[in-house]
């Protein structure tokens, strides 16, 4: 296994859409998935999409620790997914902050759906079909979006509050304040 090189935002195999992989199971697979591994998490990374790791392949690899999730959700364990296609469930979208391991250093207020449907089929050749919410959710758009061409800030919809890591020890802006209170809002209203 080895660590490989991560792509920042600028190069070109971030902004294709990655081809589609005719063998899921197929030994080459199984090592770029194997080293995919390594790299997020030496990396510190909660998912990482192969164009990321300069292959234009549908693969990505994540997982959901305890101390990411909201109350209620589950632990997801290490999984590589290949050829992973998403469909929104409702129009419901909530915001969250985001990074990127190509993006180093920034964070951003995303609005994700809160709820989809996953399909997709394993590199031991088993099919996923399920509905993920919450927080899963949100990392499984953030992952399929490297594999459609897309970073996370191309999602945001105020770039203003595209900011450094860091300088979010002075607080978190008004205007993510009242967008993250009109979810907490809503989300009383439904209950």
């Amino acid at each position: 296994m080895a660590i490989l090189k991560i792509a920042r935002m600028g190069h070109p195999v971030l902004r294709h859409k990655a081809e589609p992989v005719a063998d899921p199971t197929a030994p080459e697979i199984r090592h770029l998935v194997a080293n995919m591994i390594e790299t997020m998490k030496d990396a510190g990374g909660t998912g990482l999409a192969a164009p990321q790791v300069h292959v234009p392949a549908r693969v990505v690899v994540y997982m959901v620790s305890q101390s990411r999730l909201e109350d209620g959700e589950e632990e997801v364990p290490l999984t590589a997914l290949v050829n992973p296609v998403l469909t929104p469930i409702g129009k419901e979208k909530v915001y969250g902050w985001e990074g990127c391991l190509s993006v180093p250093g920034l964070t951003g207020l995303v609005p994700r759906y809160n709820s989809v449907r996953l399909q997709a089929i394993t590199p031991r050749g088993d099919v996923i079909d399920k509905t993920v919410a919450g927080f899963h959710a949100r990392v499984l758009q953030h992952e399929i979006d490297h594999l459609d061409g897309m970073l996370y800030p191309q999602r945001m919809d105020d770039l203003s509050l595209l900011l450094f890591q860091e300088e979010m020890r002075f607080g978190i802006p008004e205007r993510a304040k009242i967008l993250m209170e009109v979810e907490d809002d809503r989300e009383v209203e439904e209950a």
